[in-house]
């Protein structure tokens, strides 16, 4: 314990959301097997380091952000279970370092540094992250991955997740299949259901923004309805896409961080529909299957704008009020 207060400076709001996390981290566990334990600990080992030699060495700091154990386990989340360790450590090195640490460490960093990771490692090795997936046990097959290393990989490629069966093939997936877990993909796709019940948590403690998860949510299904009803084909209804994929995680989890995303009320929900409809547009039209983590990317680029925006708005707003009041 001496180490942990010695080491990390005590981060409430990054506890709150560590608690919503690990409830995530079994249902991973449960539906991918043990080895999602390693992928976790050696990314928050590695997660660690960096932030620390950064800290200490370039910042002349004693400690570094509890912040970073948050960061780590997102960034596990967003990744498949049979994913080789040393793409992992390169991923979540870079991720912490170029997303964090370059713009001066905790509470200054512009992008949210678990997507930067992902993204880096998706770009640079798309076939483990996009083609290499693994069997998932029925939610009544207890106690499937408390039981198992990993689970037997899948030589399908093209029925191997939801999102890209239907991409490929038009097949619906079965929204109870999505609600519970029981589909192949990264560890954020298991058991959705509870990261919706996450999400009121963190709503009832105030640690995540609900105009920003609303925001997503409007975003994707507006547009979504748009395309349905214009008859294009490569986009689902809305409750499909918003269950496949990594949508339901990044809305709750990585949208709402609270340094990279709008911070005003108004910014909030613009922040939030831009990520919806970017998300429905690269999914849709891009080369990429998954596009939230890149949606996310794009909205933490404009969040400071769109409160810029907002802002300048509400002055121009009360300059007008001010001079009626006078005449």
């Amino acid at each position: 314990m001496s180490f942990i207060k010695d080491t990390f400076l005590k981060q409430k709001m990054m506890r709150t959301v560590l608690k919503a996390l690990l409830v995530v981290l079994i249902a991973a566990v449960y539906f991918n097997g043990l080895r999602v334990l390693l992928l976790t600990a050696v990314n928050i080992l590695f997660a660690f380091l960096t932030e620390y030699l950064f800290e200490t060495k370039i910042n002349k700091k004693k400690k570094v952000s509890e912040a970073l154990l948050v960061t780590a386990i997102l960034y596990t989340m967003t990744l498949p279970v049979s994913l080789p360790l040393w793409m992992s450590i390169v991923g979540i090195v870079f991720g912490v370092f170029f997303g964090k640490m370059v713009f001066g460490g905790f509470g200054k960093n512009v992008f949210n540094p678990a997507i930067v990771g992902r993204c880096f490692v998706y770009i640079n090795f798309p076939e483990p992250l996009t083609i290499h997936w693994n069997q998932v046990p029925s939610l009544g097959d207890f106690p499937g991955g408390f039981a198992k290393w990993i689970f037997p990989a899948i030589d399908t490629v093209s029925t191997a997740t939801p999102m890209l069966a239907f991409r490929n093939e038009g097949i619906d997936p079965s929204i109870k299949d999505l609600l519970i877990g029981n589909v192949p993909g990264v560890l954020g796709e298991s058991a959705k259901i509870l990261i919706l019940l996450c999400a009121i948590y963190l709503i009832w403690k105030k640690v995540a923004s609900w105009e920003i998860m609303a925001g997503c949510a409007a975003g994707f299904t507006g547009l979504s309805l748009i395309f349905n009803f214009m008859g294009v084909e490569s986009i689902p209804n809305p409750l499909v896409g918003m269950l496949t994929g990594g949508f339901i995680l990044g809305a709750v989890f990585m949208a709402t961080d609270p340094i990279s995303a709008a911070k005003t009320k108004t910014g909030k929900w613009l922040y939030g529909i831009i990520i919806g409809l970017v998300t429905v547009i690269i999914r849709g039209f891009a080369l990429f299957s998954g596009g939230v983590m890149f949606a996310i990317l794009i909205g933490n680029t404009f969040a400071p704008i769109i409160d810029y925006g907002v802002n300048q708005a509400k002055k121009k707003k009360k300059a007008k009020e001010n001079e009626v009041a006078r005449a």
